[in-house]
């Protein structure tokens, strides 16, 4: 074979391992990407959903305390009445 030839040869490979690697960081980098994506879609899933838990865990708080006082000055109105 012609030196030409195999330098040509060589070369080609040389790119072409260069690009297969090259295309495994890629994939490996958009996997970290997906997973950190997903990760942080989740957390803030959660954070929403813990603060409407919150909203309502004061609402029903506030409403149960409403309850009670009026209950409270009812009885005492039929009592002292």
């Amino acid at each position: 074979m012609p030196t030409r030839l195999r330098k040509s040869i060589r070369d080609f490979e040389e790119a072409f391992h260069e690009e297969t690697e090259a295309d495994r960081r890629r994939r490996e980098q958009l996997a970290r990407r997906a997973t950190v994506r997903t990760h942080t879609r989740r957390l803030e899933k959660q954070h929403k959903h813990g603060t409407l838990r919150f909203i309502l865990l004061v609402l029903l708080l506030t409403a149960v305390a409403v309850g009670v006082t009026v209950a409270m000055f009812e009885t005492l109105y039929v009592v002292m009445g």
